[in-house]
């Protein structure tokens, strides 16, 4: 696999509001890049158990797709559960990769860098067979289903879709103060995947008590 890491896409076809959500996002992580991995650790559940039951649910994927890969924690998990595979992390923020990239380097050119919004399939002759989304869809709003019907078009035959994220949250003090940071959690990114996917995992779990909940799914196209 050849070096992906300075691709970029523009995104002519998204609605402004689209577009300047995610330019939004840009520009939060810019900021918070270079602390990502020392306080998301606190919040942002499920994302180790989420690539063990994707393993569960397939041994053995050949290339593998993971959307909003941020500084590259789930890259690296996924190289060491699938070593045989060809994986690529897409995100918007060039601050985000500039993290990743040390975490991937060991692994060469299995583990490829595409930096661009998920706006259009990134598969052109190669579908991928695991897309994993961990923490993402809910950041983006709008726009979330456009990126499941991508994913759709990316997945292959036998693909899977892998996804923990923010589910919703039974306070409204909590729900704003989440809105402050980009995230929605409303339970709008569980329906739209039921809508996209057969699920084989759908399991919803307690972040702190019940101060929030956070969903991990694993479906195949329907």
């Amino acid at each position: 696999m050849t070096s992906l890491t300075t691709t970029s896409t523009v995104a002519a076809d998204l609605p402004s509001e689209a577009t300047g959500t995610q330019d939004a996002l840009a520009g939060y992580y810019r900021w918070h890049a270079s602390i990502y991995d020392l306080t998301r650790w606190a919040f942002l559940f499920g994302r180790n158990a989420l690539v063990k039951q994707a393993h569960r649910q397939m041994m053995m994927p050949a290339r593998i797709l993971e959307v909003g890969c941020g500084t590259g924690k789930n890259l690296v998990t996924l190289a060491e559960r699938f070593p045989k595979a060809q994986i690529i992390g897409l995100d918007l923020s060039r601050d985000m990769l500039d993290r990743a990239r040390a975490k991937v380097k060991p692994y060469g050119t299995r583990v490829g860098l595409l930096h661009r919004r998920y706006d259009a399939p990134v598969a052109l002759n190669q579908k991928f067979d695991l897309i994993v989304m961990s923490y993402s869809l809910s950041m983006i709003n709008p726009g979330y289903d456009e990126v499941l019907r991508i994913c759709r078009e990316d997945l292959s035959d036998r693909g899977l879709v892998a996804v923990v994220d923010f589910h919703q949250s039974r306070w409204a003090w909590f729900r704003r103060w989440m809105g402050v940071n980009h995230v929605r959690m409303e339970g709008q990114v569980l329906e739209q995947l039921r809508q996209h996917f057969e699920p084989l995992v759908c399991e919803v779990q307690h972040g702190y008590g019940d101060l929030w909940r956070y969903l991990t799914f694993i479906g195949k196209r329907s």
